[in-house]
């Protein structure tokens, strides 16, 4: 069997959240369909080097700052291939369609081109999640401070909520949870429920958020439109992707006061362990909003929190 192309692939981001789509030309397999543009990985280079390459080649720009992420492989009738993704912020240049036929800001939620390569249309949804995952912290914080100020998170920019709250009997969790869902409905924002897959759909939540247990156990995911799961291993996370999740948090990174006295993964461990990832990976444990670029820089889509995203 003839061993997977490795092709690294950009995902252009703009400051308005859109991203680049490039048709492929008409002298090349799959003519006329719309993908995320890159190139295959030539002898010798790094998969950042090959990028970078294969940016200047195809839009005439220099890549800036670039963030690995998601590896995806796909077979074609023709090939099999590695995608190796990288998501790309900042880049110097005028872009030019030097090799595609057209380019195209996108919407991820709403792509108004068609047809989109079959290996790059499922990366379009996990391109909505956010930098930030928000755990609730209404056991330490009380119910109505913490929906206060999780109103205030939610005005500021935060789209991405997990409902955890263990201390919680179940009549005041589904109370909570519903305010929750209410309170974040009008700013668009996400909510999934932790582990509780049964109230997810009775309350209307977007997902949930399955323990490492579950994922030990579930054979597929559950039937909700978005899909977690928590894994502290490498093990867990190939689990996590097998049963189709949609993203894993990762950890603890480091020490945190949910778990005092735990010794965490690391960073270098974390990167480890997520290098090959084919579903986004949050780091989790001890996190910050200001850990947040070095988190990108190892592979991390981003940061899951609980008290760093309520703290003043």
């Amino acid at each position: 069997m003839a061993q997977p192309v490795e092709v690294a692939v950009a995902v252009l981001v703009r400051q308005d959240g859109k991203v680049l789509l490039a048709q492929r030309p008409r002298n090349k397999v799959y003519s006329g369909y719309w993908e995320f543009p890159g190139g295959k990985i030539e002898r010798g280079e790094s998969c950042l080097e090959a990028l970078v390459r294969e940016i200047r080649e195809e839009l005439g720009i220099e890549v800036e700052r670039a963030y690995p992420w998601i590896t995806r492989r796909f077979v074609y009738p023709h090939a099999t291939v590695n995608l190796n993704f990288f998501r790309v912020l900042a880049w110097s240049g005028e872009l030019r369609p030097m090799e595609h036929q057209l380019f195209s800001w996108e919407d991820a939620v709403a792509v108004g081109v068609a047809p989109v390569l079959p290996a790059n249309g499922p990366v379009l949804k996990v391109l909505r999640l956010p930098d930030e995952y928000a755990i609730t912290q209404a056991g330490t914080w009380g119910a109505a401070n913490f929906l206060e100020r999780l109103e205030t998170r939610l005005v500021e920019g935060l789209r991405l909520v997990q409902v955890r709250e263990k201390s919680l009997n179940r009549d005041d969790l589904e109370s909570f949870a519903a305010s929750v869902i209410e309170l974040c409905r009008p700013f668009g924002a996400t909510v999934l429920i932790n582990t509780d897959i049964a109230l997810a759909r009775t309350l209307g939540a977007d997902g949930v958020h399955l323990n490492s247990g579950q994922v030990a156990t579930l054979q597929d995911r559950p039937d909700v439109p978005w899909c977690a799961a928590s894994c502290h291993s490498g093990d867990d996370l190939r689990r996590a992707e097998a049963i189709g999740v949609d993203f894993a948090v990762l950890g603890p990174v480091c020490e945190s006061q949910t778990h005092p006295g735990t010794t965490g993964l690391g960073w270098p461990e974390f990167r480890s362990l997520i290098q090959g990832a084919e579903i986004p990976v949050y780091a989790i444990g001890g996190m910050t909003r200001g850990m947040l670029d070095e988190a990108r820089t190892l592979g991390a889509h981003g940061v899951a929190m609980i008290r760093g995203s309520w703290q003043k």
